[in-house]
């Protein structure tokens, strides 16, 4: 039995490990490399494995930086299913039809820069029919029921609480005569966030593959992060300036929703709230579909008038007219993706807004190296966005109350509920962030664990 980590090591984005047990060889995640260009173009480069020779896929959630390459994968050559929860399903459908979309319109891009300068011109990573392809390979699989894959392979499903869909992968592993549980977290969800349920607290696995985004930091917490959120809507209402939000489309974006109709419902508050990103849009329709997996507080609301996710000043925007109407307007909420604004209409908006000083830019996820995102919350006072230099005169907040990742003590606290696994893989985090959380695993709770590198092989 054996564990490649094939992505995400020592790094935040490209979620992905080959397993092989016996005589199945199998995949959990297939995502994205994100941040600058150096991260992006590994999603050019060769799989470490043939992608023909796997007999299928987990897919832990369905956040692009864990299912992003699934296409990819299936354009050389995969044709086997690809098993997720259902709301995962439902979710990885709208978001690799949309980055396929980008795909696309990326190598168009480029292909034109190419033909102008005499260079060959490159095919996108994958296409939208490669990414049909895949969404008919999707297979549900609900939450808390085994399901056996192989003789050699089965797999449980456990509530992440991370998004809508998210989960832990118990994979009870067994080879002539040997039984082993592996324990995949994919991303860990902060407690006591809205809408969806808390993670499942889980006692006992041989190894534990954890994530580590962040490993080394807490979320900073000046009172409750509504707070602080609704502090910088009523100093924009003030001033008349406009609050834009670079957000995932998925999660993120529904959480913020809740989040204003609180604030505009306790505070008395009027201002106009647009969920700019058709993306978005769609998520927060499949959302509405799968109330079976909300938590308690969010059922509360279901059974108000108007729901969780419509309220008299909330607006959707759908074409690129109505996104570029919001140039125009002062005093407005938008919400837009990319979360990390690297891509998307949010760089539209941030090109408008960064150089007025009553602006207010809220950063409420993590933010990759490289990205435009980590570069505002490390001050920079200058940004080029479509070529252009942009002066940095806004307010930059950063409210990681809000985040959907467990930070540091949580994910401790998590770990703890485990007896100590024979052994501990972290991934998914920054070098500093998985030895800083190696660190305290092994002083604080008595584990044995490791940070490999990229295509490391751990025997199990």
């Amino acid at each position: 039995m054996f564990l490649q980590v094939c992505g995400a090591a020592r790094e935040v984005t490209g979620s992905c490990y080959v397993i092989e047990v016996g005589a199945t060889r199998f995949l959990v995640d297939c995502g994205m490399h994100q941040g600058g260009g150096k991260e992006e173009r590994q999603n050019f480069a060769r799989f470490p494995f043939d992608p023909k020779k796997l007999d299928f896929v987990l897919l832990t959630h369905a956040h692009i930086d864990h299912s992003g390459r699934l296409p990819r994968l299936v354009k050389e050559g995969y044709t086997g299913p690809i098993y997720a929860t259902p709301p995962t399903c439902d979710l990885a459908e709208i978001m690799l039809l949309d980055s396929a979309y980008i795909q696309e319109s990326e190598a168009e891009w480029r292909a034109r820069k190419a033909r102008r300068a005499g260079r060959r011109e490159a095919a996108p990573l994958y296409d939208q029919d490669d990414a049909r392809r895949t969404i008919g390979q999707l297979k549900p699989v609900a939450y808390g029921s085994p399901r056996t894959l192989t003789p050699e392979v089965t797999v449980v499903f456990h509530d992440a609480g991370h998004i809508l869909g998210s989960a832990f992968l118990e994979l009870r592993l067994e080879h002539q005569g040997e039984k082993i549980k592996v324990l995949f977290s994919g991303d860990v969800g902060q407690p006591d966030q809205p809408i969806v349920r808390d993670p499942v607290i889980i006692e006992q696995t041989d190894y534990l593959v954890m994530e580590s985004t962040y490993g080394d930091r807490r979320h900073v917490r000046n009172g409750e992060p509504i707070d602080g959120l609704a502090a910088i809507l009523e100093d924009a209402k003030r001033t008349g300036g406009n609050v834009i939000i670079p957000a995932f489309a998925v999660g993120r974006t529904q959480e913020l929703i809740y989040f204003l109709r609180q604030i505009m419902d306790e505070r008395g508050l009027e201002m106009p709230v647009y969920v700019d990103s058709p993306l978005a849009s769609r998520a927060t329709e499949v959302f509405r579909r799968h109330k079976e997996v909300f938590d308690e507080e969010a059922w509360e609301i279901v059974r108000e008038p108007g729901g969780i996710f419509n309220y008299p000043m909330l607006h959707y925007t759908g074409s690129a007219d109505e996104s570029r109407a919001l140039n125009e307007k002062r005093g407005i909420v938008i919400i837009s993706a990319s979360g990390m604004a690297e891509a998307g209409r949010i760089r539209h908006h941030l090109k408008h807004n960064l150089w007025r000083p009553e602006a207010h830019i809220v950063i409420v996820g993590f933010q990759a190296q490289h990205t435009l995102g980590r570069r505002l919350l490390e001050g920079e006072k200058r940004v080029r966005i479509f070529g252009e230099e942009i002066a940095v005169k806004a307010h930059v907040h950063e409210i990681t109350g809000l985040s959907a990742h467990a930070d540091q003590a949580q994910l401790l606290d998590w770990a703890s509920h485990f007896e100590p696994p024979r052994l501990t893989i972290l991934t998914h985090g920054e070098l500093n962030a998985a030895l800083t959380l190696e660190k305290l695993l092994e002083e604080q709770l008595g584990f044995t664990v490791v940070v490999p590198e990229k295509n490391e092989v751990i025997d199990l």
